[in-house]
């Protein structure tokens, strides 16, 4: 079992030590749930006061955070959250790596290229004219379609699917059931209703260090590309439509949609269950809240909420007037009741 003293994890994430340096951790956990040889963290102030009253050997906390006695062992740092994902990272077990090779159960076609230090696991097939990078790995059952291209020390988990020629950059990751190169849903309609598909005869392309969560699906370009940029983070049961653009580093939260040919910027997050129309714009650096629907072009640079979506302060104007109706009906209801009773004396108003 792998384990450090609170005295060598302050070292690693560069810490100022309260309290035993020989103190020995062995992993960590929640604030709630740690015990003793567990380190934890406390990033927000409202966590503070569980921080005297948590079992664990140590918690990581801002340089500043006011902590009350009896306490355990604490590790104050510049940005806690990034510690504890270093310490995360640190106590981590070793990742299942599969072996070097291609399983005897594997279908792997003749025409296919594959790299050094490859891993293919059983039942997987990687069709003709593929291309596999250096080091990746590709785990039981999955599927590498025809001419699709994956870059160096990529992951990809049981039930993924990489359709016929799309780009997958290095490291990228997709998780269980992520389905690349779907069919972009596009079909004419006659004068009958009668619906006929339109050939979706573009692909996907997946950035360096992308990482497609499980479920979650990135359709193909009805021509030319859908492209999600580098460094860009996809939760699970996410869709993500034909013709998309998700500029580098953004973040996209489950259960989010996009309609097509939407264009996201850099460093924008969707947060969970937001809806984003067909033929958008969304800026730079856009926040989008949970649930949020959004049927217009937005800038960056700010956050929005609700459906329709609205910057943020506008938001919570709307929501103070929605609060303040009852009282407004009240306050009617006692103004017609006056006028009622001037009318029956026969007072004007």
């Amino acid at each position: 079992m792998f384990t450090l003293t609170t005295g060598e994890l302050a070292a690693k994430l560069g810490a100022r030590i309260e309290g035993d340096a020989a103190v020995v951790l062995r992993g960590v956990a929640d604030l709630r749930a740690a015990g003793p040889g567990q380190v934890s963290f406390a990033a927000h102030p409202r966590y503070m006061s569980a921080v005297a009253a948590s079992s664990a050997a140590a918690v990581i906390v801002p340089k500043n955070a006011v902590i009350d006695s009896p306490q355990p062992v604490l590790l104050r740092v510049a940005d806690a959250d990034a510690a504890f994902a270093t310490a995360c990272t640190l106590f981590a077990p070793p990742p299942i790596v599969l072996p070097r090779g291609v399983d005897p159960q594997a279908r792997v076609s003749p025409q296919a290229k594959l790299g050094q230090d490859v891993s293919i696991g059983a039942f997987t097939v990687v069709e003709a004219g593929a291309e596999i990078g250096d080091g990746t790995t590709l785990y039981p059952q999955v599927y590498i379609g025809h001419e699709a291209k994956l870059g160096r020390d990529c992951l990809v988990y049981p039930f993924a699917s990489v359709r016929e020629r799309c780009v997958l950059g290095d490291r990228v990751i997709l998780h269980n059931g992520a389905v690349i190169g779907s069919d972009g849903f596009g079909y004419t309609v006659d004068a009958q209703g009668v619906r006929t598909k339109i050939p979706q005869t573009g692909i996907v392309v997946l950035e360096d260090d992308v990482e497609i969560g499980a479920n979650t699906t990135v359709d193909r370009a009805r021509f030319g590309e859908t492209r999600v940029g580098q460094g860009t983070k996809v939760d699970n049961l996410v869709q993500i439509a034909h013709n998309c653009f998700i500029g580098a580093h953004s973040v996209l939260c489950g259960q989010m949609g996009m309609a097509g040919t939407t264009t996201l910027g850099k460093h924008v997050i969707c947060a969970g269950q937001v809806g984003l129309g067909g033929h958008l714009t969304i800026g730079d650096g856009a926040i989008i809240g949970a649930q949020s629907g959004v049927a217009k072009d937005l800038p960056g640079g700010q956050m929005y909420l609700g459906s329709p979506a609205v910057p943020r302060l506008e938001f919570g104007k709307s929501l103070a007037y929605v609060a303040s109706l009852p009282k407004l009906k009240e306050q009617l209801k006692a103004l017609e009741a006056r006028l009622a009773r001037l009318e029956q004396t026969g007072v004007s108003p």
